[in-house]
């Protein structure tokens, strides 16, 4: 595929971690300039995690997003820490760490039941509430692969349409092969459902955004780096120990759900 090597602009010099207010916009903008979740104001949530971002301002945009803000709730609660965006809390959100194993079955449980046992229908609302006990853990990849199926939408004949959306919405990994304008090109794993289950498919090419206005979430982005992607959007270049996670965790929820189809 054409495209220039990804390093043709000067990269930033490497910064600091973001702020926890920030690497949350960073993740939630992917699905909110789609406008799947969230305030109506992708433009400013992308200006905020671009451009150092108000503390205040990106607080109030964050406790809009109603899908992943009790989660954060729920996990700092668990873990005695005052701010749901604290930065170890948002890293164990969409990525996954030690503090959501800190979560008991019985609080994930309590949390579900108050959130979405009144949405679901009866066979639905069983599995749910014993994905806990399961092995459940409140990470990102629980809510698309367990509470997002659960309505009914993986078993409505639609699987291509759902597990699409499914994939998109999960935070995904892929390595830099190169860039293309505004894009970067990148290797990225799939999901796929094979024998009724659900897996990671083999790496294959993919186009994802990464800038906008000259603008990016990345500090870097040299070819054989690994981001992070949410919807069509680079989050945020990848460690080691955090694409470990990211692995580990997303695998784990894979498991999970697999017991219900």
């Amino acid at each position: 595929m054409l495209g220039v090597p990804a390093t043709s602009r000067p990269a930033p010099a490497r910064t600091t971690p973001p702020t926890g207010p920030i690497r949350f916009a960073r993740y939630a903008f992917g699905p909110n300039r789609l406008g799947y979740c969230g305030p109506e104001a992708p433009k400013e949530l992308f200006e905020q995690a671009t451009g150092g971002g108000s503390d205040a301002a990106l607080r109030n945009l964050a406790r809009d997003f109603e899908g992943a803000w009790p989660y954060l709730e729920l996990i700092a609660g668990a873990n005695g820490i005052e701010d749901p965006l604290d930065s170890r809390v948002v890293d164990a959100y969409w990525i996954g760490n030690e503090l959501v194993d800190a979560v008991t079955p019985a609080g994930l449980g309590r949390s579900l039941e108050v959130r979405f046992k009144p949405r679901l229908r009866a066979d639905g609302w069983r599995w749910m509430a014993a994905a806990p006990e399961a092995g459940a853990l409140p990470v990102h990849a629980f809510h698309v692969l367990d509470v997002f199926p659960k309505v009914g939408l993986l078993r409505s004949g639609e699987l291509d349409g759902v597990l699409r959306i499914m994939d998109s919405c999960r935070i995904r990994w892929g390595r830099v092969l190169e860039r293309d304008g505004d894009w970067l090109v990148v290797s990225a794993v799939p999901l796929e459902l094979a024998g009724g289950k659900l897996q990671i498919g083999p790496a294959r090419p993919e186009r994802i955004r990464a800038w906008w206005d000259g603008a990016s979430f990345l500090d870097t982005a040299a070819p054989g780096d690994t981001v992070s992607i949410h919807w069509d959007w680079a989050c945020e270049r990848l460690d080691p120990d955090r694409l470990s996670r990211l692995m580990a965790y997303t695998r784990r929820e894979i498991r999970v759900a697999n017991q219900s189809l």
